[in-house]
């Protein structure tokens, strides 16, 4: 019974301690980010006052998911370090309570705190971030026509069942025409039945037209008829403005999206190591929480730690280094000198070996 209200007065204190660093490096991120662009879009484009609170309310997600990973840095340095300094700690140990007894609330909650955050990077950014982007490309820069763009994908889906993909490698706004253009129409079964190549197809009017490609009917996977053609429609409606805008960047993507799009683009022989390292770091960066509430335990209860002020100043060092880290491993896995999916895990991996070694440390 003791050690319940134990484990409740030190969750108490390590969630008070993680709301508040959310509210900290919120309004840090807020400041010398978010508050800088919109006074650039006010002066540079006279940005309406609706749209700039759109663009402050559709910010808040992403902002708020980089400080997962630092609040719980903080909020577990400054409660173990308050904790320590009050003597609170020894009073703990004299009645026969150990280390990892005292520890296991706070690492409970990185854990929790990461689940919530993978889901959080999930379900709530990638469309935050489509519609930040919607607000600033259509309502203030008040962008009308289609803009180019590379690795086009169109998708259509019919209860839940894909039914044609559309992949061009270049949409160019010039000359509105799609290069490279590769469609793929799927059977009942899901699987691809008919494939139709092209150098590039022309927007004429109301229809696409490609030119210069190749039909193929497709049975077993293997091609069973081809046929090679000067001019062909492209079975699609979509206008180009319509198609450009159903394109997102890489931030705008779910997992799933993700996945999708890196299958795709390598039927296609294209470069995903750019795409692999944002579907990596959707789990790594939260699963950042818990790395850093096993350093910040140990750390916590050195006896060093007797401020509030100290907490923090280590608090902000530990990130510093860690996104640095995460940045260069970030540059090596999109340029493919490593493996994207073991790039982005290097800045955990090291934070994990370092968390278990204080954590021998400060158990003995």
């Amino acid at each position: 019974m003791h050690l319940r209200i134990l484990d409740k007065y030190i969750f108490r204190e390590v969630c008070k301690a993680f709301l508040f660093g959310i509210c900290a490096f919120s309004a840090v991120f807020i400041g010398s980010g978010t508050l800088f662009k919109i006074a650039k879009y006010i002066t540079d484009y006279g940005a309406s006052l609706s749209a700039v609170i759109k663009v402050f309310i559709f910010g808040l997600p992403n902002v708020i998911m980089w400080t997962f990973p630092m609040s719980m840095l903080l909020a577990t340095l400054l409660t173990f370090g308050r904790l320590s300094s009050s003597s609170e700690i020894t009073a703990m140990k004299s009645c026969g309570i150990g280390f990892f007894r005292i520890a296991t609330p706070a690492i409970i909650l990185g854990f929790f705190v990461s689940i919530a955050a993978i889901l959080f990077n999930e379900h709530v950014v990638p469309w935050a971030n489509t519609a930040y982007r919607n607000v600033v490309y259509y309502e203030i820069q008040g962008n009308t026509g289609a803009k180019s763009q590379d690795h086009i994908v169109l998708k259509d889906i019919k209860d839940g069942q894909i039914q044609r993909l559309l992949y061009a490698r270049r949409y160019d706004a010039d000359s509105q025409s799609l290069q490279n253009v590769t469609l793929q129409e799927f059977n009942d079964a899901g699987k691809v039945s008919h494939v139709e190549n092209a150098e590039y197809a022309e927007y004429e009017g109301k229809e696409w037209i490609m030119h210069n490609g190749m039909l193929y009917d497709i049975s077993d996977g293997e091609s069973e008829h081809t046929l090679r053609f000067n001019t062909q429609v492209l079975p699609i409606s979509a206008s180009p403005r319509q198609i450009v805008r159903e394109q997102k960047n890489p931030e705008e993507l779910t997992m799933k999206e993700l996945k999708a799009q890196i299958r795709i683009m390598k039927t296609q022989y294209v470069d995903t190591n750019k795409l692999e390292t944002e579907l990596y770091q959707r789990i790594t960066v939260p699963m950042a929480s818990l790395i850093f509430a096993l350093i910040g335990v140990p750390l916590g209860l050195q006896p060093t730690r007797n401020s509030s002020s100290a907490g923090f100043a280590m608090s902000v060092i530990i990130i510093f280094f860690y996104y640095a880290l995460m940045t260069m491993a970030n540059a090596i896995g999109r340029s493919g000198a490593l493996s994207p999916m073991l790039a982005v895990w290097i800045p955990n991996i090291v934070g994990l070996i370092a968390g278990l070694f204080l954590i021998r440390k400060a158990s003995r």
